[in-house]
């Protein structure tokens, strides 16, 4: 009796949660263990975000349920698909989308993931590539895409962009550059300016020293911001932002609290924009990703992705991220 590799037992890195303890491992799984869905993917690439590290090592709440292969996101070829829109074959990637929260996630050889899901692999990008973008560089695009559908240009002045030297304020400062922004990169690594000026950054501001002052309205700044550190650096970015201009508030490293007024929105304009990267409609998932391989495509992506591992490497490439060690982008290699 004849068979496809996708019958037999592959490699997957699952997170199990066992006496109130988060445990991932290696295993070796079917297609029957995985979740439903229309198409199977024989995945080649993958990536390490921030929400994986914190997913992997139980040092944050991401999962829904147990046990999931984990990996927010990944890349690779289509291997069977019900859904006619896909062939056996394609190049095509998938992230976020519940992807290790309720879904069997991208460690693994193969995945089975809903169709409305799949994003074919654009014209000029191949597996490695967008898994060097990934979520990081998908949210760093969609932030720049929701400003720009909400008046946002070069000429409104620099955008400000915090937590720079992570995985998206990297690709935020490179695709902001590129299109023509003045960017002035905040950060909280002193060591990291040399490197966010070779992506772009006009200026380079140390978070000690940005001042975050007291009134309910300060000196404009900046025409716009890009935020993944929330809290206190986020209250500021609404006191400093000039008029009419956007902050995407993307991340939350500083803290969950907003304190601010709502003066910034009254006399100002400001617009808060939130940017929930997992849950965006289809429609806007293709524009992005079609901006991705043309207009918003980073620059400098090979100073960005600082790593490339392989699938057997990855639980040891966890703790350094939740460590805050880690500058730019890790790719995967699944197989």
């Amino acid at each position: 009796m004849s068979h496809t590799p996708a019958m037999d037992a592959f490699k997957a890195f699952r997170i199990h949660s066992e006496g109130g303890k988060i445990a991932a491992r290696f295993e070796k799984l079917t297609l029957d263990d995985l979740d439903p869905g229309e198409v199977v993917i024989r995945v080649t690439h993958s990536d390490i975000n921030y929400k994986d590290a914190l997913a992997a090592t139980g040092a944050g709440k991401i999962l829904r349920r147990y046990p999931l292969v984990g990996g927010i996101d990944l890349a690779g070829v289509v291997e069977s698909s019900k859904d006619a829109r896909y062939r056996p074959g394609e190049a095509v990637l998938v992230t976020g989308c519940g992807l290790s929260e309720t879904h069997d996630g991208g460690y693994a050889q193969f995945a089975r993931v809903p169709g409305d899901w799949v994003i074919p692999m654009p014209a000029g990008l191949d597996a490695e590539t967008a898994m060097a973008l990934g979520t990081a560089g998908f949210t760093a695009a969609l932030a720049i895409h929701r400003m720009e559908q909400n008046g946002q240009s070069p000429e409104g002045g620099p955008i400000a962009v915090t937590g720079a030297s992570g995985g998206v304020g990297s690709l935020a400062v490179d695709m902001l550059a590129a299109r023509g922004y003045r960017v002035v990169a905040v950060t909280g690594k002193a060591a990291a300016a040399d490197y966010l000026k070779a992506l772009g950054a006009a200026e380079v501001l140390a978070r000690q020293e940005t001042g975050l002052g007291s009134r309910p309205l300060e000196t404009a700044r900046f025409g716009g911001a890009i935020d993944n550190v929330g809290g206190d650096v986020l209250t500021w970015l609404t006191r400093t932002v000039d008029f009419w201009g956007n902050i995407a508030s993307i991340g939350l490293t500083g803290g969950a609290e907003l304190k601010t007024t709502v003066m910034p929105f009254i006399l100002r304009g400001v617009a808060l924009l939130g940017i929930n990267s997992s849950a965006t409609r289809r429609e806007w998932r293709l524009a992005v990703w079609q901006r991705i391989a043309t207009d918003l495509r980073p620059r400098h992506l090979s100073r960005i992705v600082t790593r490339t591992i392989d699938f057997d490497e990855l639980p040891g490439a966890f703790p350094a991220y939740l460590e805050g060690k880690i500058t730019g982008r890790t790719v995967v290699r699944i197989q």
